[in-house]
């Protein structure tokens, strides 16, 4: 019987604290609403390690912090001094982690090297400087597929140059002709939607830069990283 009214107590404070919880949460939504009309919606409201401090994850993998009452907005990181670790990147990294296998490949095409074996996806624009200083740099990576993602994001001229690729009678030579070769790329038209759907895919997964990598072991880089240090991750090694 004790043993009974024990659990009976424990499912009862379990039930008190879901129940003030959900109320806390609504509240929080309720008052960013009013208050906030600029956010549209709130995906969720999350207790953050610090007390009376919430996360709110908007837009997917956007986070700001509130108060209980939703009477002050933050926007920034939460550092933890003790551990160093930026608690804020580590959600995000995590909301916008891809797996390699789950990344759009009918929207890209393949540069394929050696036996191919070893892959690597990438994400370019092929007006970013950069991009040409890690595509002739990545010449050197043998034994590698390279799934190329067109992300015109730098400007109106970087999507007619990303249509004139994708739709080349072969769209790799075409991308190396004007990244490595510095040969012009040719007009040609097609169903280039493709391009719309990758510059979508980078904003909801934050890609936010030119060139970003995704390796098969889940390792997402951004940057003009050199040959060296992709040819580290292709093989296992990332010291």
């Amino acid at each position: 019987m004790k043993n009974y009214r024990l659990k009976s107590l424990l499912a009862c404070t379990v039930a008190l604290a879901c129940g003030a919880a959900l109320a806390q949460e609504a509240q929080i939504r309720k008052n960013i609403a009013q208050r906030m009309p600029a956010i549209k919606a709130v995906d969720e409201v999350t207790k953050t390690a610090i007390p009376g401090i919430y996360e709110l994850r908007i837009n997917g993998s956007e986070i700001f912090y509130t108060d209980a009452q939703a009477n002050y907005l933050i926007e920034g990181n939460i550092i933890d001094v003790r551990a160093k670790r930026n608690l804020t990147e580590e959600r995000v990294a995590k909301l916008t982690a891809v797996k390699f296998d789950d990344l759009p490949f009918k929207d890209a095409f393949t540069i394929v090297r050696g036996n191919g074996k070893r892959k690597v996806a990438v994400f370019e624009d092929p007006n970013c400087g950069y991009c040409k200083r890690f595509e002739r740099d990545l010449q050197k990576i043998d034994n590698v597929t390279v799934y190329m993602f067109l992300y015109p994001i730098l400007g109106a001229d970087s999507g007619d140059k990303s249509k004139a690729i994708w739709c080349a009678k072969d769209p790799a030579k075409a991308w190396q002709d004007w990244m490595v070769r510095d040969q012009p790329v040719n007009a040609a038209n097609c169903d280039a939607a493709a391009l719309a759907r990758n510059t979508e895919f980078g904003r909801a997964y934050k890609i936010t830069g030119t060139p970003t990598l995704f390796f098969m072991d889940g390792t997402r880089v951004p940057g003009a990283v050199d040959a060296a240090q992709v040819e580290k991750i292709l093989s296992g090694n990332k010291g």
